[in-house]
């Protein structure tokens, strides 16, 4: 049996499900950020949660707002605050960029997912989205099935 390389190994990363049924995403991002020591360990072990939080800015700098990594458990006394704000690496031009979006009306700047890039550097895709509304969200949910009942019967005349 080979050894498993790079390619095969998963990293883990923690995804906001709920961004993409409740927001139109816009516009899409990739920032640094950071993190203490135990927070890294946390998320390698895939203890992080997305949900509830969002991005703001602040005197010029991107903070993460609302996300929980969990608290690594051999940290001890050196744990972190799990709901802390954290700080996002993000280019002065990008940031101008992204605070003019949000002053307009209904834009919001949402974190789609955590993840450990090849260089082994925590990143946070990061999205400027609207708010969907109801209608919009049964929309996507009819055409999404109606996409299933194609590809059912395609596939039975296929054989």
């Amino acid at each position: 049996m080979a050894a498993k390389s790079d390619k095969d190994k998963k990293t883990p990363e923690a995804v906001n499900k709920k961004a993409y049924r409740n927001f139109e995403i816009i516009d899409k991002f990739e920032a640094g950020i950071e993190l203490l020591g135990s927070e890294v360990k946390s998320l390698r072990t895939g203890q992080a949660d997305l949900s509830g939080s969002y991005a703001r800015v602040e005197n010029q700098q991107c903070w993460l707002v609302g996300a929980n990594i969990a608290q690594y458990q051999q940290a001890g006394i050196a744990n972190h605050e799990p709901t802390r704000k954290r700080k996002l690496l993000l280019h002065k031009n990008e940031i101008y960029k992204i605070k003019v979006k949000l002053e307009q009306r209904g834009f919001t700047f949402v974190p789609l997912r955590i993840y450990f890039n090849n260089r082994g550097l925590a990143k946070v895709e990061l999205a400027l989205a609207k708010g969907k509304r109801q209608y919009d969200k049964r929309k996507t949910i009819a055409e999404r099935q109606q996409k299933r009942d194609i590809d059912r019967d395609v596939k039975k005349y296929r054989r």
